[in-house]
C-alpha cells in the first residue's frame, strides 16, 4: 500500500481559550478523494491553513509526501515548506486572481512563481485553459467572466505546476449547479489521473459524488470517518418518511406512529421518521389523508443532521 500523500496527526489550534481544533488526525493516499464536512465553526478552514502552513498548530505534526510506507523521507511542515508548496495546488473559499491579467496571463504568472519558463510555461496555458473549458477566454479578464469560470480559471491555476495534492476549500460555493456539475466533472477526471484531493464542503451531494471517504467534524474533533455509503449505514435507518401539511408536528407523538420508527425528529412544520420499516409506516400513514409524506432512503445531509444537529451556527 502506497505511503500517504499527506498525514497528519493530533492536530491542535487554539486561540485564547477557544480549542478551534482539537488533536484532529488524517491522511490523504494517492488518487483519493478525503471529503471534510462539518458546520460552521467545526475547525474545516482552520485546519486547511495549517496544512497550507499559513497557520502554526499548537501541536502535532504534518508531514507530505514520504517516500516510503513507514514514513521515511517525507517532508515535514513547516520546516519544509517551500519543497511542500511546490508539490500542492491550492483553491481557496474566495477568488485570488489578479484582476488587471487576463485568463491566460493569470496562469503565466502563476506559473513563473513557481519557477516556471515563459516557454514551458507558453505549451501549458492552452492546455490548461482547454482543461477548464475556458479556450475562448484566454484574452478575458476575471471580471468579464461568470462565478463558475473564475472557479475553474482557479482550478487551472491551481494545476500550474501539475501537483500530486489538491487541498480545496469549498471550491463551489456561489456556483449554479450547471458550474457546479462542470467543476465535478473536472475534479473526477484528476482523480482518475492519479491526483489527490482534500475537499471541504457543504455539499452533501459534492461530498457523497466525490469523495472516497468522509471525515466529520465538528467542535476542533473529527467524529466520524469512513465512506460515505458506509457512513450512513453505521448511523442511520435505511430509510426516512417525511410528513408536513397542517398538524404534522403532532403525529410526532403519535403512538401508532413512533413504534415504527427508530427515530424521530421535528424540524419546523416538518416531521422526520427514520424507520426500517418503511411500508409498514406508511400504510399506518394513509389513517391522516390530510398530511402529506415523502419516502425516501437515508442520505449524507440525514448523517451530517444527525451527528452535529440541526441548530444553526454562526461562522467563525
Amino acid at each position: 500500500m502506497p505511503a500517504p500523500l499527506l498525514q497528519a496527526t493530533g492536530l491542535t489550534k487554539r486561540y485564547g481559550d477557544t480549542t478551534v481544533v482539537d488533536r484532529l488526525s488524517l491522511a490523504i493516499a494517492p488518487g483519493e478523494c478525503l471529503g471534510v464536512i462539518g458546520p460552521n465553526g467545526a475547525g474545516k478552514t482552520t485546519t486547511i491553513r495549517m496544512l497550507l502552513g499559513l497557520v502554526a498548530p499548537d501541536a502535532g505534526r504534518i508531514a507530505c509526501f514520504a517516500s516510503g510506507e513507514d514514513g521515511a523521507g517525507a517532508l515535514l511542515m513547516p520546516q519544509d515548506t517551500r519543497a511542500i508548496k511546490a508539490r500542492l495546488g491550492v483553491v481557496s473559499q474566495f477568488d485570488t486572481l489578479d484582476p488587471d491579467f487576463t485568463c491566460a496571463e493569470n496562469l503565466m504568472v502563476y506559473g513563473r512563481y513557481f519557477g516556471l519558463s515563459r516557454a514551458h510555461m507558453r505549451q501549458r496555458i492552452p492546455q490548461l485553459l482547454d482543461f477548464a473549458a475556458l479556450q475562448h477566454k484566454a484574452d478575458a479578464k476575471p471580471g468579464e467572466l461568470s462565478g463558475g469560470m473564475k472557479r475553474r480559471l482557479s482550478l487551472a491555476r491551481a494545476l500550474v505546476a501539475d501537483p500530486d495534492l489538491l487541498l480545496l476549500d469549498e471550491p463551489t460555493t456561489g456556483l449554479d449547479p450547471q458550474a457546479r456539475h462542470l467543476m465535478w466533472e473536472r475534479l473526477q477526471a484528476l482523480l482518475q489521473q492519479g491526483k489527490a484531493i482534500l475537499l471541504t464542503t457543504h455539499f452533501m451531494d459534492e461530498a457523497e459524488r466525490l469523495c472516497s471517504r468522509l471525515l466529520v467534524l465538528d467542535h476542533g474533533r473529527g467524529i466520524a470517518e469512513g465512506a460515505p455509503r458506509a457512513l450512513i449505514r453505521e448511523h442511520l435507518e435505511p430509510d426516512v418518511v417525511e410528513v408536513y401539511g397542517p398538524g404534522a408536528v403532532a403525529l410526532a407523538d403519535a403512538p401508532e406512529l413512533r413504534a415504527l420508527a427508530a427515530r424521530t425528529e421535528v424540524s419546523g412544520e416538518t416531521v422526520f421518521f427514520y424507520t426500517p420499516r418503511a411500508q409498514a409506516l406508511l400504510a399506518a400513514l394513509q389513517q391522516h389523508p390530510q398530511q402529506r409524506t415523502l419516502h425516501r432512503p437515508a442520505n449524507l445531509e440525514d448523517l451530517f443532521l444527525k451527528l452535529t444537529g440541526r441548530q444553526i451556527r454562526e461562522d467563525g
